[in-house]
């Protein structure tokens, strides 16, 4: 009886041992995939650093550039007109000035400045004989005008400008006065206001 009984505790201690055996190789296997992904996924983090930091040199080193070359095109555009005045300049200094090559140059070298700055998005407020608006005209002056409609530009002192539609100067400008030739008090008002 005490032979069998030793017989079974140790086919019983014996397949204890081989699963306990089977448990530890399936954890080791578990904890070698679960390095394997750990080491995976820790060079995935190294990897998206490294572009992150490249994304994050390449635009600082756009911007820079931005700030530094934004008015390349700008400027030389603006060439011709230095080129231009330079040689009126040099025909200015000589002893026999023709006044009109002199203005056929500088008409030649204004419009050459007034296409450049229309590429860039500038444009010139002229408004004589247009309705007066105050939110691209700075009157400053009223004077009766019998002929003109109430608040009509009449003469521009100095012209507006709008850099893609946004006002960057208004005109300077006269307005006709209303009620036949007294000054538009409305007007006047704003006129007050602006001052």
């Amino acid at each position: 009886m005490a032979a069998d009984e030793r017989e079974q505790e140790s086919g019983t201690a014996g397949a204890g041992t081989d699963a306990a055996q089977g448990g530890a190789d399936e954890l080791l296997l578990s904890l070698q995939d679960a390095q394997s992904k750990a080491d995976d996924y820790w060079n995935q983090l190294l990897r998206v650093r490294a572009e992150m930091a490249n994304v994050q040199r390449r635009a600082e080193r756009e911007l820079e550039n931005a700030h530094k070359y934004g008015l390349e095109k700008f400027a030389a555009e603006l060439l011709p007109v230095i080129d231009g005045l330079e040689m009126g300049l040099g025909v200015a200094a000589g002893d026999k000035v023709d006044p009109a090559k002199l203005r056929e140059g500088m008409e030649l070298t204004l419009k050459i400045l007034t296409a450049a700055v229309n590429k860039f998005g500038l444009r010139a407020v002229d408004p004589v004989g247009e309705k007066f608006n105050p939110e691209l005209h700075q009157a400053m002056s009223v004077q009766p005008a019998p002929g003109a409609e109430p608040n009509t530009v009449l003469a521009v002192y100095q012209k507006g400008y709008l850099l893609n539609d946004r006002l960057i100067r208004p005109a300077m400008v006269v307005v006709s006065a209303a009620g036949g030739g007294k000054p538009d008090t409305a007007v006047e008002k704003k006129i007050d206001e602006m001052a």
